[in-house]
């Protein structure tokens, strides 16, 4: 779609209305003018004695519609509170002007950014109540009934953890990239061991020289972790003495004490067996994940698993024997080969398991996906919102509890991803993560480390290198990197 933007640059706003309201058009800004028939939309912004106004036509198909929103010139009161109402009405007048023309209007309304949660948590920490962001979300955002509940849950549950944070509470993360095989809807940044064997050893090499530095730099800012998340790929792609050697590293350099949640993503049940499960259990992991994704065999053949539901079956046994205080297991509604009747079979399936969290992600069509790339065909958009009514009602019907959500660019149908855990087993690093209360310092190949100060909200990253051999060789600059930490602190925060 040409769009054109009269009076204002906030593309970036437009863009992501666009995408949400239009999946299958692609923003394109112009000057113009736009050739006769293509589909096009000018998004202009003004400003009067006593409102900001956003105006959007549309030319869609042959069709036009016009939308507009304002916002009071009073609150316009500094750059980033400006921003942000702008943003906000520029949105509304592009939803108002497609809704008009499709008829069509997402679950999610005029809401387009990631933590839809965060947002209702800021409104109640300026003093809005908890009715009156209902209103809100309903009313100004027409957001959905049922979604509109579920920010709420997931907003209480971070301002819940928020309370119990300092200063100099962190959350860490370690970065293994490295799978047994790469499943079609991925687009993380693995490698299958199968062609990187070679890699692991000088990998592991490299990340424990950057734990060691990182670990000084904690220490020396007096820094306390509460939560340590270990993601990739697939770490338990590693053999169980690798994961020895890489909990005992971890545990030498960092202090743990105060730690109460250790998390390992044992995601794809051909990586598990029962000696890397008692390793785990040894160091005190007292979290992991097991992701079937599906407990279709023929849905996970169509994904690239090498694994039937038997696997899984067994390896959620194997975790059961071990001892685990929190079984997690994602599933994803919208892929290849499944239809709304195998999804509710998945999940009756899963919560006859009865793990402590079930996570039920929508597939988001990742540029670099093998889905995306062959246009393999994917459950169309009402199925896949059938996959997740079904959720809603089951899950919480079984006393499970939303307690975060994010959302995706390209997801099928506009929805969510979605947390629920059984009372009380709650994931700190996910909501902490998702709610940016407090920094993840993040080790390994493709790992972010996100800066965040409590009191001004500011937000720095730091970002190391995605693949394996480009993490290896660059280690001396991803080393020095982590000095910023030091920087950020001393200037941001107040320990």
């Amino acid at each position: 779609m040409k769009l054109i933007l009269k009076d204002h640059e906030y593309k970036y706003a437009v863009e992501q209305i666009q995408l949400t309201m239009f999946p299958e058009e692609r923003p394109e800004f112009t000057d113009g003018p736009v050739p006769e028939g293509e589909n096009c939309g000018t998004v202009s912004l003004s400003y009067g004695e006593k409102y900001a106004t956003a105006v959007t036509m549309l030319n869609v198909d042959g069709k036009t519609a016009r939308g507009s929103a304002r916002a009071a010139a009073e609150k316009l009161t500094d750059r980033f509170e400006s921003d942000r109402l702008l943003q906000k009405i520029i949105k509304q007048s592009f939803f108002r002007a497609a809704v008009k023309l499709t008829g069509r209007r997402p679950v999610w309304g005029s809401l387009t950014g990631i933590r839809p949660g965060k947002l209702a948590a800021n409104m109640m920490e300026k003093g809005m109540t908890e009715a009156e962001v209902r209103t809100a979300l309903l009313k100004d955002y027409c957001v959905e009934p049922r979604r509109t509940e579920l920010c709420l849950e997931a907003a209480n549950a971070g301002l819940a953890l928020k309370k119990s944070l300092t200063d100099r509470d962190i959350a860490m993360y370690a970065g293994i990239p490295f799978c047994p095989t790469r499943c079609a809807y991925c687009s993380f940044v693995s490698h299958s061991v199968e062609k990187s064997m070679k890699l692991v050893e000088p990998f592991l090499g490299a990340l424990e020289r950057e734990i060691a530095a990182t670990a000084a730099i904690v220490r020396e800012l007096g820094l306390r972790t509460r939560s340590l998340y270990m993601g990739g790929g697939t770490p338990t792609t590693l053999d169980s003495h690798q994961l020895h050697r890489l909990f005992t590293c971890l545990e030498t350099n960092f202090d743990l004490h105060a730690m109460t949640e250790f998390c390992v993503e044992a995601g794809r049940p051909d990586t598990i067996d029962e000696d890397k499960l008692k390793v785990m259990k040894a160091h005190g992991v007292n979290r992991i994940s097991i992701n079937p994704q599906t407990m279709s065999d023929e849905v996970l053949k169509a994904i690239g698993r090498r694994h039937t539901k038997d696997d899984i079956l067994r390896a959620f046994d194997l975790a059961a024997k071990v001892g685990f205080d929190v079984v997690n297991m994602d599933l994803i509604a919208g892929l290849p080969a499944d239809s709304a009747e195998g999804f509710r079979a998945t999940l009756d399936e899963v919560m006859a398991l009865s793990p402590e969290n079930i996570t039920v992600h929508t597939l988001s069509l990742k540029k670099g996906s093998r889905i995306t790339l062959e246009g393999t065909p994917i459950p169309d958009d009402k199925d896949v919102g059938d996959m997740l009514d079904y959720s809603l009602e089951k899950l919480s019907g079984a006393g499970y509890v939303p307690y975060y959500l994010y959302r995706q660019k390209f997801m099928s149908g506009g929805f969510e991803n979605i947390g629920w855990s059984k009372p009380g087993t709650e994931s700190f690093y996910n909501i902490a993560i998702m709610e940016e209360l407090c920094s993840i310092i993040a080790m390994g190949g493709g790992a972010s480390t996100k800066l965040v100060a409590q009191e001004t909200g500011k937000i720095e990253r730091i970002f190391n290198a995605k693949y394996p051999y480009e993490y290896i060789d660059g280690i001396d600059r991803i080393v020095s990197a982590k000095d910023y930490i030091k920087d950020f602190y001393g200037k941001e925060v107040h320990l």
